[in-house]
């Protein structure tokens, strides 16, 4: 039988925001599918919220192996039929990234296909079973850097944020939920962008304001929107970011 929980597949999902993003939907009732792509760190963070009682199973999916991406999308085809949730949190930053005068080109080029491309793949490949959702919901992973304003405002503090395989990256995110939202205006499916904050990850170092469990907090909200959901939004914490 089909499971009659919502099903989420929450991509990058072994640590981090990732991992808190898929505790709190679990804990909302929502049967987790945690995306990692080291097999072993997956099935090691699904453990530990398995052990505390949550509906999580962990799912080998790697955004620069299209392979793995078709494969994930297979499994939760032949063993739910249907996601209600997809939540794009994988990405990477790179050392050698930096300004454009000196960021390291193939730098970029990794960052481009993980942070857009491989979610890009992702979302394609689970777009057909979103469809089978009666309320399909997209949240991708932005930060308030994407913003096309923000980085063209001295008076921001992220002015001087100068990153442009990192920011180039999450602003061609936002390109794919504008478009997305636009394509899927006719259908039960809601897309929105969601910038967490500066949380405390490995991916920042771990400097920053929020704790993981503060960052989720926000893409959970938007991954439970209701039946009268809007698409195609930029959000922060704050509220509505700038394009």
């Amino acid at each position: 039988m089909r499971d009659t929980k919502r099903v989420a597949l929450v991509t990058g999902a072994n640590k981090g925001i990732g991992l808190e993003i898929a505790r709190q939907l679990a804990e909302a009732d929502v049967k987790v599918l945690m995306g990692a792509r080291d097999r072993a760190r997956g099935q090691e963070a699904a453990t530990e919220l398995s052990e505390a009682g949550l509906a999580v199973e962990a799912l080998k999916i790697d955004l620069n192996d299209e392979q793995t991406i078709a494969a994930a999308a297979e499994e939760i085809a032949a063993r739910y039929g249907r996601l209600d949730i997809l939540v794009n949190n994988a990405g990477i930053v790179d050392a050698a990234d930096g300004p454009p005068s000196a960021a390291r080109t193939d730098a970029v080029r990794r960052l481009m296909e993980t942070n857009f491309l491989g979610t890009l793949a992702v979302t394609q490949a689970m777009l057909p079973l979103l469809r089978h959702s009666p309320a399909g919901r997209i949240v991708n992973l932005s930060t308030t850097l994407g913003s096309l304003a923000i980085n063209g405002d001295p008076t921001s503090p992220y002015y001087e944020a100068r990153l442009i395989g990192y920011n180039a990256s999450k602003a061609a995110l936002n390109m794919l939920t504008v478009q997305l939202a636009a394509e899927l205006k006719d259908t039960s499916i809601v897309v929105n962008s969601v910038a967490p904050g500066y949380v405390k990850t490995d991916l920042t170092g771990h400097n920053g304001f929020m704790t993981p469990q503060e960052g989720a907090r926000l893409p959970v909200q938007y991954a439970l929107l209701k039946a009268d959901a809007v698409s195609g939004r930029f959000v922060e914490p704050a509220g509505d970011a700038p394009w």
